[in-house]
């Protein structure tokens, strides 16, 4: 299988394990996706990467492949009708030029139905935050759409596989409520994945243990700390401003900054129904997950995180994002009580 080249903090890297994710999608190329399959996960966990991954796989797989990510302006057809392949790419240009991203997400309806109109095929959809461009509230419909594709074709095709990616956490929840799709975590990388990862970063920089206490294995915190200078400090006061925390926490009551405190420390002590309006607030952030009850390996994208690990903050049933995340809201925690 060829390893596809990834940006990363400025430079390219190779991708970097996954074993198990890439054995999944080889399993999907035979039998296809009965629903579509809607990844989240920790911001920044490498779903970007492991869809460009899938997305080779596929091809190789003799899969005529639609590839989305409006959002980084990164879309294409890699399908054997040139009409087809060139059409969307028209619509592409265009929508781009007119910053109408969400355009496309939906347009590939169309183009899957005049693929199969023309050849009987084996499709693959692979989207990465559609949800994004199109809008958070139009998720499930749109998720509703792709799934009518696998179950009630206009015209027939060999086999589908359909993959969708998320970071936000509001999208699971509509998601969630509906049966159109498998819905499946996927965590920042294995200690071993992400040493393969270290490597591949030049300079100096700090000893592996240091990286992976800091970034509990998240490649895009890792990106981050690079182009920081490997600076954590900067990196939190970024994750703190990004994510309003310094406005977040001085409107908390004593009892939310107390068991906001205490999360810190413990992210399972969330799990009451009076913390129920904190809990959603942080997952809406992208602070937290709060989705890990069961660590069986088939209902996860690659590694489930270990069962508790309070020093990256991994909780049984709720985690921090990263422990730089964490950081940075004990962080503005500190501030606001200052």
């Amino acid at each position: 299988m060829k390893r596809v080249k990834l940006p990363f903090a400025g430079l390219e890297v190779e991708f970097a394990d996954r074993d198990r994710a890439l054995q999944q999608v080889l399993e999907w190329s035979e039998k296809g996706t009965w629903q579509p399959v809607v990844v989240f996960g920790p911001e920044g966990c490498g779903k970007t990467a492991w869809l460009k991954q899938a997305a080779e796989l596929l091809r190789e797989s003799g899969y005529e492949v639609f590839y989305l990510h409006p959002l980084d302006r990164l879309v294409y057809a890699e399908v054997s009708v040139p009409s087809v392949r060139e059409a969307f790419a028209e619509l592409a240009r265009k929508a781009f030029a007119e910053e109408a991203p969400g355009r496309i997400a939906w347009a590939v309806f169309d183009f899957v139905r005049d693929l199969l109109k023309a050849r009987k095929s084996k499709v693959a959809i692979v989207a990465d935050d559609v949800f994004q461009a199109i809008g958070l509230e139009r998720a499930a419909g749109y998720v509703k759409g792709l799934l009518n594709m696998v179950e009630h074709p206009l015209y027939s095709y060999e086999n589908i596989v359909v993959l969708v990616a998320t970071s936000e956490g509001k999208s699971r929840g509509e998601i969630g409520r509906h049966r159109w799709a498998s819905l499946m975590p996927m965590w920042n990388m294995s200690r071993r994945g992400f040493e393969e990862l270290y490597r591949q970063v030049p300079g100096p920089k700090p000893d592996f243990e240091e990286a992976w206490r800091v970034t509990g294995g998240n490649p895009g915190v890792l990106a981050r700390l690079y182009q920081a200078g490997w600076s954590a400090d900067e990196v939190v006061k970024s994750l703190i401003a990004s994510k309003k925390l310094d406005t977040l926490t001085p409107t908390l009551s004593p009892e939310e900054r107390e068991w906001l405190r205490q999360a810190v420390e413990d992210p399972d002590t969330l799990l009451a129904r009076e913390k129920l309006p904190l809990i959603e607030k942080l997952v809406e952030l992208n602070l937290i997950v709060d989705a890990i009850t069961y660590r069986d390996p088939p209902l996860w994208i690659d590694q489930p995180p270990p069962e508790r690990d309070l020093e990256l903050g991994i909780g049984k049933r709720v985690a921090w994002q990263t422990p730089l995340h964490r950081e940075a809201v004990r962080r503005a925690l500190e501030e606001a009580a200052a």
